[in-house]
């Protein structure tokens, strides 16, 4: 079965990380860019952040500093390491294979998304 799974969200202050993590079944990321998009209550699904198969970057320029995205190959997952959170980074996370792309929307989702999950970030 193909699919992605999400994990690591939580509850935190603000101030605090945590590690997001995108677990591939049924396939493998080594050929994909990989993204990761948010969704917070009430607003759009945006791009957060993209790595692209040949290992190119992408992020929204309200993470830039803060958040990184990464590949472990060995263990066909792609991390999300998210510092210095803030309340505005509340929201449902999805990771998702896409297409990176320049600019502010970061990233197109393609075929498969996960079922995400909630990060909180309140004092």
């Amino acid at each position: 079965q193909v699919r992605l799974v999400e994990s690591g969200g939580g509850l935190v202050q603000p101030g605090e990380s945590l590690r997001l993590t995108c677990a591939a079944s049924g396939f493998t990321f080594n050929d994909y860019a990989v993204a990761w998009f948010r969704q917070a209550a009430g607003k759009e699904r945006e791009g957060v952040s993209c790595l692209g198969s040949s290992g190119s970057t992408y992020y929204q320029d309200s993470v830039k500093g803060r958040f990184t995205i990464s590949k472990d190959h060995a263990k066909n997952t792609v991390i999300l390491q998210m510092n210095n959170l803030k309340p505005e980074d509340t929201g449902v996370y999805y990771c998702a294979t896409s297409f990176c792309v320049s600019g502010p929307r970061i990233a197109v989702p393609s075929d498969i998304m996960g079922q995400g999950t909630q990060v909180t970030v309140s004092s």
